[in-house]
């Protein structure tokens, strides 16, 4: 298994050496979250508590593995559970959202606050009024994968230190 790991990210550089064809994608995306057009993104209704909240979402930008993206998100008036599929890191842009973890923390989320959502967690969200948020997410590393970059890491502060 390690060994087929160890030729699967060797092929992979390879793919991905100076050279090949490859999409040349902008090295920059911008936007304001404002001129984003958002289109409707229902929230599951098996996770609504209450009320009826109307989701809408934004595309932003998409890494070129897709591993990763931005989009801009928005909320009305509901309380409800969320499953995180990815990793995310929220910025709340507008409004506020109050949120409670499957642990049971909670935290009220205002403009200008960041918060991060691990992958395979649930959490409930209230939203009184309003909430947009900008949101970064990435999907997470199968665990063999992940084992070995972890791996690569501490080798790396190991000869790191060493050298220093």
């Amino acid at each position: 298994m390690a060994l087929k790991l160890m030729l699967a990210s060797m092929a992979s550089v390879l793919m991905a050496a100076p050279g090949r064809n490859r999409t040349v994608e902008a090295p920059m995306v911008a936007a304001s979250t404002g001129h984003l057009a958002l289109r409707a993104a229902p929230i599951n209704p098996n996770w609504i508590i209450r009320g009826t909240p109307v989701a809408r979402i934004a595309d932003h930008s998409t890494s070129s593995d897709e591993a990763s993206l931005t989009a801009v998100w928005d909320c009305t008036a509901g309380e409800f559970r969320w499953y995180f599929y990815w990793d995310e890191s929220v910025v709340i842009q507008e409004g506020e959202v109050h949120v409670t973890a499957q642990d049971g923390t909670g935290r009220t989320l205002k403009a200008g606050d960041i918060a991060y959502f691990r992958a395979g967690t649930w959490s409930t969200w209230r939203v009184d009024e309003y909430v947009r948020k900008v949101a970064f997410l990435r999907k997470p590393f199968p665990e063999p994968l992940a084992t070995l970059y972890r791996m690569r890491n501490a080798m790396r502060s190991k000869s790191q230190s060493v050298l220093g």
